[in-house]
């Protein structure tokens, strides 16, 4: 616990001074943390040995990312242009190789560059709404972790979801959406995201519940892949995917019922 906390307050006091400048410094920590949680996935899969399809992934991740900083201005084709053809090259390399390279790694490569690219596509596109939906969202994702942690410690009984994640609770989750959503309720009161308090209660409450799937579809992939971290980048914390499971599932939700436009 004292490494996870001293690892905490040192990620806090690096990362956040970005989150607050915002702009190029922010868009270059952000395109590294979304390229490291890329790697772990691969290196999750066994995959980091195909070199070119890596490539191919990265730079279709960078372009779901780069929109959100406009620099695709730069060039005359459109996103969606380049991400067809980012796809297609990844696909038409297992033909080069003679399906030595799957198409189910293909896929694989694919889907984890969209989920990851857009779960900090839409991180970036909070800070560039305002700074008050980035720490609304991380107070209802950290109180969340912290609800759930002392529910389920005290007061856990019932398994969650065993076969995935062992030590979660029904209680522990449980836990965990009420004190996202009494704290994401005072951080309203004091900081305004919404003209609604009822709203914003009601989205503290499901964007508690949506995090916590995004925590149980990270353990999903390490149970699978026989994985205890996603890395070792964060000592007690484990891998950049370890600490930003939620994150990437709580950002698009705001954005996908229109709480942050």
């Amino acid at each position: 616990m004292k490494t996870r906390v001293i690892t905490a307050i040192v990620a806090i006091l690096l990362f956040f001074p970005f989150v607050i400048i915002g702009d190029w410094p922010f868009y270059l920590v952000m395109l590294l943390i979304s390229t490291v949680g890329l790697y772990e996935l691969f290196k999750m899969r066994e995959m980091n040995k195909y070199l070119v399809p890596t490539v191919f992934a990265m730079i279709l991740l960078w372009v779901l990312l780069l929109p959100a900083i406009d620099a695709l201005a730069m060039i005359k084709l459109a996103q969606q242009e380049i991400l067809s053809g980012l796809v297609m090259l990844i696909l038409g390399y297992t033909v080069l190789v003679k399906n030595k390279f799957t198409f189910e790694d293909a896929g694989f490569m694919i889907i984890t560059a969209i989920y990851i690219g857009l779960g900090f596509h839409y991180f970036i596109e909070a800070q560039r709404t305002g700074l008050e939906y980035i720490f609304y969202a991380i107070i209802v994702i950290l109180a969340t972790d912290i609800g759930a942690y002392f529910s389920g410690r005290y007061f856990g009984k019932r398994k969650l979801w065993p076969e995935i994640s062992p030590n979660k609770t029904i209680e522990g989750a449980l836990g965990g959406i009420i004190l996202a959503t009494v704290l994401g309720v005072i951080f309203h009161l004091i900081f305004p995201v919404h003209n609604s308090l009822l709203i914003v209660g009601l989205v503290s409450m499901l964007a508690s519940a949506v995090g916590q799937v995004g925590d149980l579809v990270e353990s999903a992939f390490k149970r699978y892949y026989h994985v205890k971290d996603s890395g070792r980048l964060l000592p007690g914390h484990g891998g950049i995917l370890d600490r930003f499971d939620s994150w990437l599932f709580v950002f698009p939700f705001l954005y996908l019922i229109q709480f942050i436009a």
